[in-house]
């Protein structure tokens, strides 16, 4: 059983930060890629950003400049710093991680259960 627990969510004003965080545990050999995706209502679910086990990153242009994506390999931790905060970040955000397991079926893209962000102006 592989869970992802998410935390850091919250209401916070606009310019304001926040920093999410993403824990994976269970039968994992290793997470090959990890990232935050986001949805607003009403709206298809978007990636906001990526990381891969190398360190190579990825953003989504809304995004870039404002957010960071960081992880710790030792903690299976993927953490989202997001500063300059705006109202059409507000969204729930969701940890997506791409995870080679010790047992079948081997690999997944395993989801947390979302966190909201609410960003008022």
């Amino acid at each position: 059983q592989v869970q992802l627990v998410e935390s850091g969510g919250g209401l916070v004003q606009a310019g304001g930060s926040l920093r999410l965080s993403c824990t994976v545990s269970g039968s994992i050999f290793s997470i090959v890629g990890i990232g935050w995706y986001r949805q607003a209502p009403g709206k298809q679910r978007d990636l906001v950003a990526n990381i891969t086990i190398g360190g190579e990153t990825t953003y989504a242009d809304a995004v870039k400049g404002r957010f960071t994506i960081s992880r710790d390999n030792a903690k299976n931790t993927v953490y989202l710093q997001m500063n300059a905060l705006k109202p059409e970040d507000t969204a729930v955000y969701y940890c997506e991680a791409g995870v080679v397991l010790t047992t079948p079926p081997w690999a997944y893209d395993y989801w947390g259960q979302g966190t909201q962000v609410t960003v008022s102006s």
